[in-house]
C-alpha cells in the first residue's frame, strides 16, 4: 500500500515548531553555537549533565517549578521542584562523598521509576562519578556480569531486589564496595548501608565538581549477540546534543508537560526521560507503574501532557486494546507525539491521526549515538514508514557494502550510495557531542565502527529523493532470497495490515534454491484462532501486496514474540530458536516469546 504523505498546517498549531525552516535551520547550525544555550559550570570549570538539568534552574527563576511529578499505583501524584531536586541530589553526592565514591567511579542502579532513582542518576553526576542503570527485571547474571564488566563500586537497589538478585552475587564481585537500600526503615541487611539515614545526615556541598566536557558521564550496556554486553561510553558534553534534540526533534517548549514511557535502565530512558527535559526546564511526569492501556489514556488526559514520547510496542499494544478510538477533546494539552525504540509501522502512523488527532513521528538513533540522529520534526511532512531527516548538526549518508556485507572502501574513503532508493549501511559523520567515546575496555571493537571517516552504524537503509531516509534492517537481519534484498520491517508493517494481525517478526531461514526465503511468526489480535484457513489468508494477504518473491512463504502463531522492554522485536531470537543456533544475551528480553 501507498501511505499518502501527511502535510502540516502550521498555522494552526497552539505553538511555533522550533524548526520552522529545515534548510535554513540546517545551513546555520554549529554545535558551538548550540552549546551557548546552556551555563557550563561557574567560573569556567567546564560542564556537568547535572548542573544543566538541576542547579542552574534552581539557581534561577525555575527554583520553585515542578521538576519531576511522581504518578503513583493508585493514580495519585507527588511532585519535586527544581530547588528540591537539587538539594536531594547535593544530598547523594555528599553520600558518595563520604563514602570515599569519586571522581570516575561507577555506580549502578537496579531500580523502578522511582524518586530515588532520578536523585540518584544526577546526584552521581553532580559528584563527577559515572552512572550505568540496569533493568530492574534483570536477573542476577545479567546484573553480576554487567558490574564485573563496568567495575561498580557502588549499588542502589531496594532490600527486596537486593536480596533477590544481588545479595548471593557478593563474593564474586570485589569492586563492590557498597550497597545502598533505598527502603532499609534503618535496619540494612548485613553488608548494606541505609540510604535513607545516609541522605539525612548529609550535607549538601557547594558546588558541583568540576568536569570536562569528555569526562565520562554515562554507561549504557548493549546487549550482545554473543552473549558480552557492550558499554558504551558517554561523556558530560552529551548534554549539548541532549538540548539540542529535545529543541527541534521532540519541539520541547518552557510550558510543556512531557512524558516519555521509557524506562531509564535503557538509553532512552535517561537521555529523554530525565536529561532532556530537565535540561529545558519543564516538568516531566513518571509513572512508576507498568503499562495499561486505560492508565496511560488517564494520564495523557489528567496530567495534561503536551508531549508525548513513546515506543511502537507501545502504540500497537494500545491498538490491539480496542480502547484507542479517542477523538481529540479528550486530549486538549497533547500536541506532538514522538516514538523510537523500532521502525514505526505507517498503520500506527495513521491510527494516532485518528486516535489523537495527529500522526506519531518516529525517529531513529542507537544506544551508541545518545541521542537522536534523524526526526520527523513537528513542521514537515510525515511520510508514514519514513524515520525522517537528519537534525540539524548530523551528517548522514548511505554506504555501499560488497558482497559479503562489509562496507566498500576506495583509497580509504567510503564509497557511498547516492542514487534515491538504493539501499545502504546507514552512516554519520563523527562529531555529534553525544556519540559515544568507546565500548569499555574494547578499544579494537570500537574501532570496527568506523571506517572511510563515518561511523557505520550496522542498519540498512534507503534515502529517496526528498532526502527523508527510510530503515530497511539491521544489517544482520536483512534477508536475501533469490537475488532479492528484503527488509523485515516492510514485510511486518504489511502483514500488521491484516485485519487478524496484532504484531509480527520475519527472519530469513536457508533454503536450498533461493538461498534464503521468508518466515514470519504473528501474534494474533483476540478473537482469532490460529489455525490453518487463517495462515494461507494471512500469506495470500501478503503475497497479493508484495509479490512472491518478498511475501513469507512459512508462517508460525505465537502468543508473544520474543522482545525487550525497549519494544524491539528481537528478530535475532527468532532465528536463533529457529535454527537451534547459541541465543546470545538475552537479559534485556522482557517477552520471552
Amino acid at each position: 500500500m501507498s501511505w499518502p504523505t501527511i502535510s502540516k498546517n502550521v498555522d494552526a498549531f497552539p505553538v511555533q515548531p522550533n524548526l520552522l525552516d529545515y534548510a535554513a535551520v540546517r545551513a546555520g547550525f554549529t554545535w558551538a553555537e548550540a552549546r551557548t544555550a546552556l551555563s557550563g559550570l561557574p567560573g569556567g570549570r567546564g560542564i556537568n549533565i547535572s548542573y544543566e538539568a538541576v542547579d542552574r534552574h534552581a539557581a534561577g527563576a525555575r527554583a520553585s517549578a515542578e521538576a519531576l511529578r511522581f504518578i503513583q499505583a493508585n493514580g495519585s501524584s507527588t511532585s519535586m521542584t527544581y530547588a528540591a531536586l537539587a538539594e536531594q541530589t547535593s544530598r547523594f553526592a555528599s553520600v558518595l562523598r563520604g563514602l570515599g565514591i569519586g571522581r570516575g567511579d561507577r555506580v549502578f542502579s537496579v531500580l523502578g521509576r522511582i524518586p530515588e532513582l532520578y536523585i540518584a542518576v544526577l546526584g552521581t553526576l553532580k559528584n563527577a562519578s559515572v552512572f550505568c542503570p540496569l533493568f530492574s527485571a534483570f536477573g542476577p547474571e545479567p546484573i553480576r556480569m554487567r558490574l564485573q564488566l563496568g567495575s561498580g563500586r557502588a549499588l542502589v537497589t531496594t532490600r527486596a531486589l537486593y536480596r533477590k538478585k544481588v545479595s548471593q552475587l557478593r563474593a564474586s564481585l570485589p569492586d563492590l564496595r557498597h550497597v545502598l537500600l533505598i527502603d532499609s526503615d534503618g535496619d540494612p541487611e548485613p553488608g548494606t548501608l541505609d540510604l535513607a539515614r545516609l541522605m539525612l545526615e548529609a550535607t549538601p556541598y557547594g558546588e558541583t565538581a568540576a568536569t570536562a566536557p569528555e569526562d565520562m558521564a554515562l554507561l549504557h550496556f548493549t546487549s550482545g549477540t554473543t552473549g558480552k554486553p557492550k558499554g558504551a561510553v558517554h561523556v558530560h558534553d552529551a548534554v549539548v546534543a541532549h538540548y539540542a534534540t529535545g529543541r527541534y526533534a521532540l519541539d520541547l517548549h518552557p510550558a510543556d508537560i512531557y512524558w516519555c514511557t521509557a524506562d531509564p535502565g535503557w538509553v532512552t530512558g535517561t537521555s529523554y526521560g530525565i536529561i532532556t527535559p530537565l535540561v529545558h526546564g519543564i516538568t516531566t511526569i513518571v509513572d512508576q507503574e507498568e503499562m495499561d492501556p486505560l492508565r496511560w489514556y488517564r494520564i495523557l488526559t489528567e496530567e495534561q501532557v503536551s508531549i508525548w514520547y513513546t515506543a511502537p510496542t507501545a502504540l500497537r499494544m494500545l491498538m490491539k486494546s480496542g480502547s484507542g478510538e479517542a477523538v481529540r477533546p479528550d486530549f486538549p494539552a497533547l500536541r506532538f507525539i514522538a516514538s523510537v525504540g523500532e521502525p514505526l509501522n505507517p498503520e500506527v502512523v495513521m491510527w494516532g491521526q485518528k486516535a489523537f488527532g495527529q500522526p506519531v513521528h518516529d525517529n531513529w538513533w542507537q544506544t551508541e549515538t545518545g541521542g537522536i540522529m534523524i526526526a520527523n520534526f513537528a513542521a514537515m511532512p510525515i511520510r508514514p514508514g519514513s524515520m525522517g531527516r537528519p537534525l540539524p548538526g548530523v551528517d548522514a549518508a548511505l554506504v555501499a557494502r560488497d558482497e559479503n556485507d562489509k562496507p566498500v572502501m576506495h583509497e580509504g574513503t567510503a564509497v557511498l550510495v547516492n542514487d534515491p532508493d538504493a539501499v545502504g549501511e546507514l552512516a554519520l559523520r563523527p562529531g555529534w557531542p553525544s556519540m559515544f567515546r568507546g565500548y569499555l575496555g574494547e578499544e579494537e571493537r570500537y574501532r570496527r565502527c568506523f571506517a572511510g571517516g563515518w561511523y557505520l552504524t550496522g542498519d540498512l537503509a534507503r534515502r529517496d529523493s526528498d532526502g527523508y531516509y527510510w530503515f530497511v534492517g539491521r544489517g544482520d537481519d536483512v534477508i536475501k532470497s533469490s537475488g532479492h534484498l528484503i527488509g523485515p520491517f516492510e514485510v511486518e508493517s504489511l502483514l500488521m495490515e491484516h485485519e487478524a494481525v496484532a504484531q509480527a517478526g520475519v527472519i530469513g531461514v536457508p533454503d536450498p534454491v533461493a538461498g534464503e526465503v521468508v518466515k514470519a511468526f504473528v501474534e494474533l489480535r483476540p478473537g482469532w484462532d490460529p489455525d490453518e484457513a487463517l495462515r494461507r489468508d494471512i500469506i495470500g494477504f501478503a503475497r497479493k501486496r508484495l509479490g512472491t518473491a518478498v511475501a513469507p512463504r512459512l508462517l508460525d502463531f505465537t502468543a508473544a514474540l520474543p522482545r525487550t522492554r525497549s519494544g524491539k522485536i528481537l528478530r535475532r531470537l527468532l532465528k536463533a530458536r529457529e535454527l537451534g543456533l547459541p541465543e546470545g544475551d538475552t537479559s534485556t528480553v522482557e517477552v520471552q516469546g
